[in-house]
């Protein structure tokens, strides 16, 4: 199997992603070839993004406590949102803000500055959503705790 990147992710996040990601602004920027295969993505209020999660390093624990949460109960890490995984694969819903030729606008993105693009997916609320979907019982704590700083 071999992935071709698109193109790059462009921020700030340098090293780590901050307190307050959910509001950043970031830059798609494909590669020059891809811009038109963008075109009409700007009817979409929100796109999917993947991404190659090239800054993680081993170790691989198959258990995990969410977040590093020791309150949060050791599950693998299939049922969590973790970055360390065999394939370190990236994967989120973003706002689109804006399309300048190759490059798409979006927030609410949690990658680092220069990490590869692999693909681009417009959000599709009937297929993509499911209102009743249920979630394991300590992410529901999570996303409950005034605390909270992130979705993993």
């Amino acid at each position: 199997m071999r992935l071709s990147p698109i193109g790059v992710i462009e921020n700030d996040f340098l090293d780590s992603v901050p307190q307050g990601w959910e509001s950043a602004i970031h830059r798609l920027v494909l590669r020059p070839e891809w811009a038109p295969a963008l075109e009409g993505i700007e009817a979409f209020s929100h796109v999917h993004v993947l991404f190659w999660l090239s800054k993680i390093r081993p170790p691989i624990q198959v258990h995990v406590h969410p977040m590093n949460r020791q309150d949060l109960p050791e599950v693998g890490i299939f049922a969590t949102r973790t970055p360390r995984r065999p394939n370190p694969i990236g994967l989120q819903v973003c706002p689109l803000v804006a399309r300048e030729g190759n490059v798409l606008v979006v927030r609410m993105l949690d990658a680092l500055n220069g990490t590869p693009l692999l693909d681009v997916k417009p959000y599709l609320p009937d297929g993509d959503a499911y209102p009743q979907a249920r979630v394991a019982q300590w992410v529901a704590r999570l996303w409950n705790d005034p605390d909270r700083t992130t979705n993993r």
